[in-house]
C-alpha cells in the first residue's frame, strides 16, 4: 500500500436551503483540489444543505437518501478525477432523519456515518442520533474513519476508530463562535492520544444569526498541525500524511530508556466506568 497521502480540507460557506448551488460549488472545489494533487478532499458538516434549520419539517425537503442523487453525481466526479471525498449532508431514511457524512471514491460510495452525539444547536435539535458505532473504511489511500463535529468532544469516538485500525479520521464540523478551544486544542489532543491523522474541516460565515469560526486543520499522528485555515474566509488548505506514521503506535524517544505504546500500554480492564449509562446532571 502507498504511504504518502495528499489531503485537501475545503473550508467553505454553504448557503442554507440551496442544495443545488452548494453541490455545484462542492464539485468545483473538488476539481480545484484534485488539480493540486489531493487524494482525499474533505468538506464541512452539512456542506450540502446548511445547518441552522428551525424545525425537522423545514429541513426535510433538503434531505437526501444515501445513496442518492448527490452521492451518485459525486461518485462520477471522483471516478473522473481519481479522488476520495468526504461531504456532510442531511439524510432521510424512511421516518428517520440524520446528520450524516459520506465517503465517496473512484469506485462509488464507500460508506457513510450518522452523527452519534447531537448538541442542542441548529438542525441537530430535531434529528435522530446515529444507530451505529464508528465504522472505519479500507481504501486505496488508507483506512478512513468519519465522525462529525460534537463527536470529537467524546474521546471514545476517536478511540474506537483507532482500535479498528483507522489511519485518518475525517471530521466535518460546524463549529460556531464559542467553540474556539475545540478547534485549537481538542482535535490536536485526539490526534496525539490515538496517534492518528485528523482532518477537521469547518465552515465560515454567518447563518441565521449564528457565526461560524473556520479554523480548519490538518493534523498529523504526532499531533502536529500541518496546515490551518483562518477564521473568516473560504479557503483550501493542504497537507501530506504518512500512513506508516499512523500505523506505528509504538513511539521510541530513546530506545531502551523512553518508549510509549499507545495501543499495548492500554488497560481496558480498568475502563468499565466509561461504558455505564448515567442520567444527565442537567
Amino acid at each position: 500500500m502507498r504511504d504518502k497521502v495528499k489531503i485537501a480540507a475545503v473550508q467553505m460557506k454553504p448557503r442554507i436551503m440551496q442544495n443545488r448551488e452548494n453541490f455545484n460549488r462542492i464539485l468545483s472545489k473538488t476539481r480545484i483540489a484534485a488539480n493540486t494533487g489531493a487524494d482525499l478532499i474533505v468538506f464541512p458538516e452539512c456542506a450540502l444543505t446548511g445547518y441552522i434549520f428551525t424545525s425537522r419539517e423545514e429541513a426535510m425537503p433538503y434531505m437526501e437518501t444515501i445513496p442518492g442523487p448527490s452521492t451518485e453525481k459525486l461518485a462520477s466526479c471522483c471516478r473522473e478525477l481519481g479522488v476520495h471525498v468526504v461531504v456532510g449532508l442531511l439524510e432521510i431514511d424512511d421516518d428517520k432523519c440524520f446528520n450524516a457524512a459520506v465517503l465517496v471514491g473512484p469506485d462509488g460510495l464507500v460508506g457513510k456515518y450518522r452523527k452519534n452525539h447531537l448538541p442542542f444547536l441548529g438542525i441537530d435539535r430535531f434529528l435522530d442520533p446515529g444507530e451505529g458505532s464508528f465504522p472505519v473504511y479500507k481504501t486505496a489511500i488508507g483506512n478512513i474513519g468519519m465522525h462529525i463535529c460534537y463527536d470529537c468532544n467524546f474521546p471514545e469516538s476517536a478511540r474506537v476508530m483507532m482500535l479498528l485500525g483507522a489511519d485518518i479520521l475525517a471530521l466535518p464540523t460546524n463549529w460556531p463562535a464559542g467553540r474556539e478551544k475545540v478547534a485549537k486544542h481538542v482535535v490536536i489532543a485526539r490526534a496525539y492520544e490515538n496517534k492518528v491523522h485528523i482532518v477537521a474541516v469547518n465552515r465560515v460565515g454567518s447563518e441565521r444569526g449564528t457565526k461560524f469560526i473556520g479554523l480548519s486543520k490538518i493534523i498529523n499522528a504526532w499531533g502536529d498541525t500541518l496546515a490551518e485555515a483562518g477564521g473568516e474566509y473560504e479557503q483550501i488548505i493542504h497537507g501530506e500524511l504518512s500512513l506508516a506514521e499512523a500505523k506505528e503506535k509504538h513511539m521510541v524517544f530513546k530506545a531502551g530508556e523512553f518508549e510509549l505504546d499507545f495501543l499495548c500500554d492500554r488497560r481496558p480492564e480498568l475502563y468499565g466506568e466509561i461504558t455505564k449509562v448515567r442520567k444527565s446532571s442537567g
